[in-house]
């Protein structure tokens, strides 16, 4: 497959795709990616709390190792025991600047999802993505890889096997699906035409949701991303040239964090955030103020806070129990492992051996057709993952401490 178009959007990718191709209140381990490959992965109830009025809440990181010999980390910041949502922004991780000429980059073989959509943004590298919709798209930096799960999709994500790209660092995150919208049927979307402004030494592009006009930057109508949402939210990268005072006029009804991907003394509305924490702001604000010393590059998400409850376990998010239960059972029978616990872990199912070739045909196990629930990803030689093991007790609520 030479020039392939991203079936996500029918543009070219711009280069040849090789051929066959939260922790909410407990803790639970995901990979580098959109997917969580804990083997025993603890359930998690989000709902959003009241925050702090004025003060910025900062938000530490949890490293994440991936597993194997040769694991690389994430740095966590959603969800935690703190907080578990930014409206409807649910898990955040940050990875990279990784090196991934020498080991085996990024492999995650297909695995489902439900209720949420997947947000890929990269700062340097690339990742390929093939779905059960049919998708089949690269995404580098300033682009936006968006999938919607709904009632259930199934992906896979890999470094391209050409290794032209030596390093691999950005974010992946999820949002949670508000209840009216949880089966929504699964997409995916890839933007390349994000809006984007750069005024005195201020880059700021918006590539999910929207900000509002931006008169510090002379931008005079609201800045929207183009890709599909189902609730107010907005996700946008800021850079900052050294000695740079910037105020970011924001939605006075919504929460808002920041990330701190790179940056020395970096300040938001007068409070140092060092590089990796996430920094919480409540609603009620218009503005706010952010400065460095040096050069510095921030992630925005942020959305009306959400009053819905939302139940998150491996890949799944639902609302109860009995719903993350039979998402489970689903998968677990579309992949021929209904009768069976899965106790597999990353050092079997994330290693570079998981992508026996296979002269790129499907794998017979990767499901039963369009027609089941998750559907099949065509173009990853190797097996699907399947679910670990619930755990013997109920999904049960698991609130933050007020």
């Amino acid at each position: 497959m030479r020039g392939l178009r991203c079936t996500g959007c029918g543009q070219p990718c711009g280069k040849p795709l090789p051929p066959g191709q939260g922790h909410l209140a407990g803790g639970t381990r995901y990979p580098r990616s959109v997917s969580n490959l804990d083997s025993a992965p603890d359930e998690q109830t989000c709902v959003a709390l009241p925050g702090p009025t004025t003060a910025l809440e900062v938000l530490e990181p949890r490293e994440v190792p991936l597993g194997g010999a040769r694991a690389m980390t994430v740095r966590r910041t959603l969800p935690q025991r703190s907080r578990s949502l930014v409206g409807a922004w649910c898990f955040l991780d940050h990875f990279g600047p990784d090196d991934v000429t020498t080991g085996p980059g990024m492999q995650v073989p297909p695995h489902p999802h439900t209720g949420l959509q997947t947000v890929t943004w990269l700062f340097g590298g690339e990742i390929e993505h093939h779905d059960s919709v049919g998708s089949a798209c690269l995404v580098r930096p300033g682009e936006l890889n968006l999938m919607t799960a709904g009632r259930g999709i199934s992906h896979s994500e890999h470094s391209p096997d050409d290794r032209t790209t030596t390093t691999l660092h950005g974010v992946q995150l999820w949002t949670a699906l508000p209840h009216a919208s949880a089966g929504v049927a699964p997409a995916f979307e890839h933007h390349d035409d994000l809006p984007v402004v750069q005024v005195d030494g201020v880059r700021l592009q918006v590539f999910l949701g929207a900000l509002p006009a931006q008169p510090g930057l002379g931008v005079v109508e609201r800045m929207e991303s183009p890709a599909t949402t189902y609730s107010e939210i907005v996700g946008a990268q800021i850079d900052l040239d050294p000695g740079t005072r910037f105020t970011l006029a924001v939605d006075p009804e919504h929460e808002h964090a920041f990330l701190v991907d790179s940056g020395d003394e970096v300040t938001v509305d007068g409070s140092p955030l060092a590089a990796d924490n996430l920094g919480y702001l409540a609603p009620g604000r218009h503005e706010v103020v952010l400065t460095t010393t040096g050069r510095a590059r921030l992630v925005l998400v942020g959305g009306r806070p959400s009053t819905e409850e939302i139940v998150m376990w491996w890949n799944f998010v639902g609302r109860s129990h009995d719903e993350v239960v039979a998402a489970r059972a689903d998968w677990q029978r579309q992949i021929g492992r209904a009768d069976r616990d899965t106790l597999e872990t990353l050092d079997t199912l994330g290693a570079p051996g998981a992508r026996a070739g296979s002269g790129g045909q499907e794998s017979p196990s990767t499901g039963t057709g369009q027609d089941a629930r998750f559907g099949t990803v065509v173009g990853y030689d190797g097996a699907p993952l399947p679910a670990p093991v619930l755990p013997n007790v109920r999904l049960a609520p698991r609130r933050n401490p007020s």
